[in-house]
């Protein structure tokens, strides 16, 4: 393929991804985001309880509660004149409007200001308290799946369906400690509005519920589902839905915090070395884990049988000159010996992508190829790689791409062209710019990590 059309290609990923006026080029798709649970239930049904043991199990991700209770219409002085006639668990005693808004700010990456409602003088009180976007938010309350609306916007629905002489024991203990009312004051409202709420408002929004928890916080087993679904959805990017054959490491706080000194544009040399070599080795042993076994039973030094697994030892590695170069220690310390190959591709401005170097194992088409480049952008120069080593033989269904960071545009065109291939990530961000770079990205990741930048 001549320099021209190389470069028409180019032309026309540029010319075919919408841009804004900024001059970023937008992502294919929407970001990513956060989980939305809804947790309902009767008064003291242990909703708050099963909503802590939720948070305290996903510690990994970050995770915000938001009451409904924080949402209660404050009372007139009229209406606190005859405060034990007023209905609490009515839906028009909630301000929807406000929890909704509140709600699509937060899944739209805004902060809020949640109302602080004290349950004494039954009055708003304060500024309120400032909660940001998270990963996964927890809408709990009485009545958060009544509304449509407030349906809407949740991911997974929750009901904590708890016997009802419990959950009166446990509102009687609440209201008492807690709120400073008296017991009979609490059984005169129990008895008035708040039995006859749940039956006509809060125990039909059952039928709506994806998960139905019988005992509240005492079922370990149904809340260990419930954080198996959670982690299994937070991990699958909405492109691995699309594509099956990119896979995303799974993100713990200890890879934030290695991609935010990485990213950081104050970050030294030495630093931004030291944390993208842990990223790498990473990256390199999830992609390991990518490759055909065969089962093997050992026998351990105790004499006990084992039954372990033989990764295929026919591989080798190939690195995109030069950013793919910083990769291959880290590959040779997962295996031992391994041999690597290398490409050089040159793109500059209009000129396309040209492949100037290749030196490969001369046995490479009967191996599995481990391929190294630690940012995919546009794709241009990963299909170029990709297309030298199928020329040589290799079989695409045999190639592992490795990258630290992938905007989403690059993974369509290697993907949509390479079904077959594997690509292997630590994150996905959000788009690339009019010049090709990812966004928010990590820089020039070669002259950052050899120390060539200015």
């Amino acid at each position: 393929m001549d320099s021209e059309t190389l470069s028409t290609l180019n032309n026309n990923i540029k010319n075919h991804l919408p841009v804004q006026s900024n001059g970023l080029i937008s992502a294919p798709d929407p970001p990513q985001q956060p989980f939305v649970i809804g947790v309902a239930g009767g008064t003291a049904s242990g909703k708050t309880t099963v909503c802590n043991m939720i948070i305290s199990q996903l510690h990994d991700q970050r995770v915000v509660l938001v009451n409904q209770d924080s949402f209660y219409h404050s009372l007139s002085d009229d209406t606190l004149a005859q405060v034990y006639d007023y209905n609490f668990d009515h839906p028009d005693a909630f301000n929807t409007e406000l929890l909704l808004s509140c709600m699509e700010k937060l899944k739209n990456g805004r902060a809020v200001d949640i109302p602080n409602y004290d349950f004494q003088t039954h009055k708003r009180i304060g500024p309120g308290w400032k909660v940001n976007p998270s990963d996964i938010i927890i809408l709990e309350g009485i009545l958060v799946l009544h509304d449509p609306r407030v349906r809407d916007l949740m991911n997974m629905k929750i009901f904590v369906d708890t016997d009802s002489d419990l959950r009166l024991a446990r509102r009687i203990q609440r209201d008492t400690v807690e709120r400073g009312r008296n017991i009979q004051n609490v059984l005169d409202q129990y008895a008035r509005s708040v039995k006859p709420s749940f039956e006509e408002f809060i125990l039909p929004s059952k039928k709506y519920a994806d998960v139905i928890i019988p005992r509240g916080g005492d079922n370990d087993v149904a809340i260990d589902l419930i954080i198996q679904h959670i982690r299994a959805k937070l991990g699958q990017h909405h492109l691995c839905k699309i594509y099956p054959n990119v896979s995303v490491i799974h993100s713990t706080f200890q890879m934030r915090g290695m991609h935010t000194l990485v990213r950081d544009v104050k970050t030294t040399k030495h630093d931004f070395v030291f944390y993208a070599d842990r990223l790498i080795r990473l990256v390199v042993e999830h992609g390991l884990g990518h490759l055909p076994f065969t089962e093997k039973q050992i026998t351990t030094p105790t004499g006990s049988v084992y039954p372990g697994v033989v990764f295929c030892k026919r591989l080798c590695g190939v690195s995109v000159i030069r950013s793919g170069e910083s990769m291959e220690n880290a590959l040779r310390a997962c295996c031992k010996g391994i041999k690597i190959g290398k490409i050089l591709i040159h793109g500059e401005g209009n000129n396309g992508r040209q492949l100037i170097y290749e030196k490969l194992p001369a046995d490479i088409s009967s191996r599995h190829v481990l391929l190294l480049d630690p940012v995919l952008a546009s794709g241009n120069s990963a299909v170029k790689a990709i297309n030298l080593l199928l020329s040589k033989g290799v079989v695409e269904s045999n190639i592992i791409f490795l990258n630290l960071i992938a905007a989403p545009q690059g993974i369509h065109v290697v993907c949509k062209k390479f079904p077959k291939l594997k690509i292997v990530t630590s994150e996905i961000d959000v788009t690339l710019d009019e010049d090709l770079c990812v966004i928010p990205g990590m820089g020039e990741f070669g002259d950052r990590y050899f120390g060539t930048n200015n």
